[in-house]
Formats: C-alpha cells, structure tokens, sequence
C-alpha cells in the first residue's frame, strides 16, 4: 500500500470518526439529548483516535500515530462498554435515546471496536511506513476536509462541554446548560 492510499484510507477513517461525533452533537443540540459525563468521555476517546487518524493524514502513517488511535479507542471503548453494562439488565433504565433499538454508548462501543479492527488491518502493510512522501496534490481535498470537518468537531464538542458543565464537575443526568441557566437573583 503507497503512502497515499494509506493517507487516503486514513481521511476516511477520519470522516467516519468525525460522522459519529457529528450525529452525536446533532442529537445532543437538535433533540436535546444532553450528554452525561461518560457519553463526554467516550467522545474524548472519539477525539483521541480521531487525533491519530489525524497524525497519520497529516504527516504520513507511522505505527505511533496508530498506537494513538488504538490507545484511543481502547479507552472509549472500555467507557462505552461499561455504560452499556450499568443499562444492560432490564429495569435498570438507560440514558438517552434509542437509535434502531440501540443506545448511542451501545453504538459508540462499536464504533470504537472497528476503529480499532481497522487501524490493526492498517499496520499489516509495512510498505506505507517505508518512506514518506509529501501530501499528492490530486488526492488533497478528501484529507483535508476530512481535517477541517474533524477540528470543527471538536472545538464545537469542547465548547458544548464547557457550557453544559461550567468550570465543574459535569451532572449525572444534565437537564440544562449550565453557562445558559438563568441565575436566581
């Protein structure tokens, strides 16, 4: 595999990545399903994976930038999964809304074992470590919006976090934004 299919595989890695937090912030703002503070920490490992995906569109594939994504993942992966868990018994509840039956924290555990599943496929093809060339000029759109797509992502989710959770620890089970709540007087 050349370096620029690796990278272009990796600018789709990274819409695919950038797909989830995306449908995430859109249930979040549009249906007001605010997040708990394990649904934010499972989109820090959405952006932790996302950040090595990056790495390897940005300066070319090297196994680091994929341990950073693998290291991501497992993270998410393991918050998600344990979220699931808390909810699995029925007549436990669950938090959030139900997309084709599933939680977004059942989705997000999925979407965090083929990300890891993909960038283990990824480093089985030594051939795109062996040298580095500069960014092709014809495949430069994809990677790039790829990258400007995620960086949005992100900085919105940041912005969100910290306008639902103050400068403090995040609710439980949020029912407002706390930067928005009208102060008692």
């Amino acid at each position: 595999m050349s370096a620029d299919l690796s990278r272009l595989l990796n600018a789709l890695g990274l819409v695919a990545i950038g797909t989830v937090l995306a449908l995430a912030f859109v249930d979040q703002v549009w249906f007001r399903d605010l997040p708990c503070g394990q649904c934010i920490l499972q989109r820090a490992g959405f952006f932790a994976a996302g950040f090595g995906i990056a790495l390897n569109v940005i300066f070319g594939p090297k196994p680091s930038h994929y341990g950073i994504a693998i290291l991501g993942a497992m993270a998410g992966g393991a918050i998600s999964l344990y979220q699931t868990l808390m909810y699995i018994v029925p007549g436990t509840g669950s938090y959030g809304n139900a997309i084709f039956g599933l939680h977004l924290y059942t989705w997000a555990f999925f979407a965090f074992a083929l990300t890891i599943i993909g960038c283990a496929i990824m480093m089985l093809d030594d051939r795109q470590f062996a040298r580095t060339a500069p960014m092709s000029a014809r495949l430069r759109v994809l990677p790039l919006s790829a990258l400007l797509l995620f960086m949005a992502l992100v900085v919105a989710n940041i912005f969100s976090t910290v306008a639902l959770c103050g400068g403090g620890l995040c609710p439980a089970n949020p029912a407002d934004y706390i930067m928005f709540a009208a102060s008692p007087v």
